[in-house]
């Protein structure tokens, strides 16, 4: 087996390291049938989520000081404009002492000091850009990378001419426990009743949406007599009022079978698969790594974009699934319990429409875009 050494960055949020997890994964699946084995180092930011999933994961880690990038006034922006040469330097030394073969990044402001000290040292890199348009992080690391992967053709227009011939379109990297649902097992797993009732899983990522929350609490009434709910509510910073305190009080008040309908959890584990298989609708943010899972599973879904991101990009990924059909959005201004009664009950009435949502959502699926960057990633380890 031939050694291979290959240095993985990206982070700031899970959208990015969610993909960069699944491309691990892949290679370590495909490595040995070309007789190599690969040794992964992950650099990230020294306070950011990348050390717990990344180690949790089983892959070696490593922290540097990182500047956040924004594109609006803040004080911070002073202090951590200081953080990014002190964390190219780190990155620098951290880089020469594991000598990659080549640096994947997935972009989020963590990733520039890796790929800034990997152009420094002549390093073969592949960066990959989840969103329907390149962000500021990506638009820095495009100047030093060797090639440019895009999850959506739509981003192609943000690069330059020169950069736009190293790059392209691969799709975005799900994560494989998403694969191999069971609706039965949903059903045991929540312990729900045996009644013909359509699923609506509604989620807001890993701290929750607030907003989403504050809705549906409030519209749970009348949903529930439309459809049963896996609610995934997320956790709150410490200190804040936690939405799942909320929703228990809520839960208590409704009559026994109604509450029977509604199962609410800071997070949705190892079953994701199995709820994924369950629903019929997805109510959700528009994150990238949302929207390409729910494209490759074909699920239908209702998108709240959060407003302002960067560049507004979810709402640029939600209007992309409105587009074929395959979703409909519901603006963060107008997200309350009266606009989710008007589109929800309906939407989950009509299974013929469901069906056709579900098919015009696969259409923009790209369910191989992770052996695809992982053989991008060894083609550039030999060059």
């Amino acid at each position: 087996m031939k050694p291979i050494r290959i240095l993985v960055t990206g982070g700031g949020s899970a959208g990015h390291i969610s993909p960069a997890l699944a491309v691990i994964q892949t290679i370590q699946q495909i490595a040995p049938a070309q007789k190599l084995a690969p040794q992964f180092l992950y650099l990230g930011g020294r306070r950011g989520l990348e050390e717990e999933q990344v180690t949790r994961a089983g892959i070696d880690f490593a922290g540097v000081e990182t500047g956040k990038l924004r594109r609006y006034f803040s004080w911070q922006n002073f202090t951590d404009a200081g953080r990014v040469p002190l964390g190219v330097l780190q990155a620098m030394g951290i880089v020469r002492r594991f000598r990659p073969d080549v640096i994947f990044s997935t972009g989020g402001y963590v990733s520039v000091p890796p790929v800034m000290a990997a152009r420094l040292l002549r390093i073969p890199i592949l960066i990959h850009e989840q969103t329907v348009q390149v962000g500021l992080a990506n638009r820095i690391a495009a100047r030093c990378a060797t090639k440019i992967a895009l999850s959506w053709e739509s981003a192609m227009p943000d690069l330059s001419l020169h950069l736009q011939s190293k790059a392209f379109v691969t799709g975005n990297p799900v994560r494989p426990q998403i694969f191999n649902g069971n609706k039965n097992e949903a059903n045991r797993f929540y312990n729900f009743p045996d009644e013909d009732l359509p699923g609506l899983y509604i989620t807001g990522g890993s701290q929750g949406s607030r907003l989403i929350n504050r809705a549906v609490e409030e519209a749970l009434p009348e949903l529930l007599k439309a459809c049963r709910i896996v609610h995934q509510c997320g956790k709150q910073p410490d200190g804040q009022e936690q939405d799942y305190d909320r929703l228990e009080k809520a839960v208590q008040k409704l009559p026994s079978e109604l509450a029977g309908r509604y199962r609410f959890t800071n997070y949705v584990r190892e079953e994701i698969n199995h709820v994924f298989a369950w629903a019929d609708l997805v109510l959700s943010r528009a994150g990238a790594g949302t929207v390409s899972e729910l494209c490759v599973l074909g699920k239908p879904a209702v998108y709240v974009p959060l407003v302002p991101t960067g560049g507004d990009e979810q709402t640029r990924n939600a209007q992309m699934g409105e587009r074929v059909g395959a979703a409909k959005i519901i603006k963060q201004s107008e997200c309350n319990a009266a606009r989710l009664l008007e589109e929800l009950p309906p939407l989950l009435k009509d299974g013929a429409r469901l069906a056709n949502m579900s098919a015009a959502a696969q259409t923009l699926a790209r369910p191989n875009a992770a052996e695809t960057l992982a053989q991008t990633v060894l083609e550039l380890a030999h060059e």
